[in-house]
């Protein structure tokens, strides 16, 4: 089951897709997300590397600020993350679950922790962004800065 065929949440994100994340909880303030780490998201030790744990818990977060103004867009300002202990490689699935802390008309202050599938902490993050309108997406400029033509 994919990320748009468990639910969808209104932005197309391709290094999402890309990893495998599926979103479970996107209400009130709260978020939850699967993944289950493949082979090429482990580092050396056989466990889930922490770039991809960064990038879920990041993501979670700005879910989390998101499901509150679903109109709106999110953008990262600030992220620090703990890792407790490592994130299994085994083939296992990992939850990550998010929660709204404040919000003010423009900035939305997050937490996430990850889960092993014991339920196990294995990483928090505290996260701070920006809420932003979404441009259309004949608006949205392309590598070069220039605008994408859709015609």
């Amino acid at each position: 089951m994919g990320w748009e065929e468990l639910m969808d949440f209104g932005a197309d994100i391709p290094f999402v897709k890309h990893l495998g994340f599926e979103l479970e909880l996107f209400t009130g303030g709260a978020s939850a997300i699967g993944y289950t780490p493949k082979p090429e998201h482990l580092n050396s030790f056989a466990v889930t590397h922490g770039g991809a744990i960064m990038t879920l818990l990041d993501v979670t977060m700005a879910t989390a600020a998101r499901s509150v103004q679903k109109d709106m867009g999110v953008v990262t300002i600030e992220m620090k993350t703990s890792f407790m202990r490592p994130a299994p490689g085994d083939g296992s699935r990992l939850t990550a679950k998010g929660r709204l802390m404040h919000r003010t008309a423009t900035m939305a202050f997050t937490e996430a922790t990850l889960y092993d599938v014991l339920g196990q902490a294995c990483a928090h993050s505290t996260g701070t962004f920006k809420y932003v309108k979404r441009q259309p997406a004949a608006d949205k400029p392309d590598a070069s800065g220039g605008a994408i033509s859709t015609d």
